[in-house]
């Protein structure tokens, strides 16, 4: 372990440029050291990997945005499980982090990739579990799941801290038994990543617009 800390610090850290842009859109990398590879983004951090380290990811967050300690404490409360990362090291400005190999279940749709109800059952016993440690499963979408070899996976739990209801996984899951399931997963073929950001960027409108009016109603029902 070392010897990667070493290298992080060496090699890494001084020629990676990560920044945000907007807080609710994905860091952007502008600068990435050779060898190294980004294995994806998210709206506070970047993960990258190294070929000689390939069972491990460093997870960097973008300067002025918060939250490493906070997944620090989630990744401590998981603990081990088979459907999440483990947190093996940290220091102020990142995260070193077991690799999860698999494809998100987003790029399956995308891809025509048939997810199998197996995965989302798993997925669902890894949200229960999250939630018997004293966690809050939030922000859960297909971009940030995964199937490994017919099971389930949850890549991303940067956000089960936050206390604050959030129907995502509910709602996906709904749309995997009454939509995806018996039409969506018969077609030969996938579907272009604009029908799904569209798709998604409707959801997520729909989902403010939804949130806004409940606290509208609970705040007239309270000066009443």
């Amino acid at each position: 372990m070392q010897d990667f800390i070493d290298l992080i610090h060496r090699d890494l850290l001084p020629n990676l440029q990560v920044e945000s842009i907007h807080p609710h859109n994905p860091v952007v990398v502008h600068q990435l050291p050779k060898q190294w590879q980004l294995i994806g983004t998210g709206n506070y951090a970047a993960v990258v990997s190294h070929p000689a380290y390939s069972h491990r990811v460093v997870k960097i967050y973008a300067p002025g945005r918060p939250g490493l300690q906070e997944e620090v404490e989630v990744y401590r409360r998981l603990g081990q499980h088979p459907a999440f990362s483990e947190g093996l090291y940290t220091e102020s400005e990142f995260l070193i982090l077991k690799r999860l190999y698999g494809i998100t279940l987003y790029d399956c749709v995308h891809r025509g990739i048939k997810i199998p109800p197996q995965v989302i059952e798993d997925i669902d016993q890894a949200l229960n579990y999250a939630s018997s440690v004293g966690l809050y499963p939030h922000d859960v979408h297909g971009k940030n799941l995964m199937m490994s070899e017919g099971r389930g996976l949850v890549v991303d739990v940067s956000d089960f801290l936050k206390q604050d209801p959030c129907t995502a996984w509910n709602d996906l899951k709904r749309a995997y038994y009454a939509l995806y399931r018996p039409i969506l997963c018969r077609f030969p073929f996938g579907f272009p990543y604009q029908l799904l950001d569209l798709t998604r960027f409707t959801y997520r409108f729909y989902r403010r617009v939804w949130k806004q009016a409940q606290w509208q109603s609970i705040s007239i029902d309270h000066k009443a």
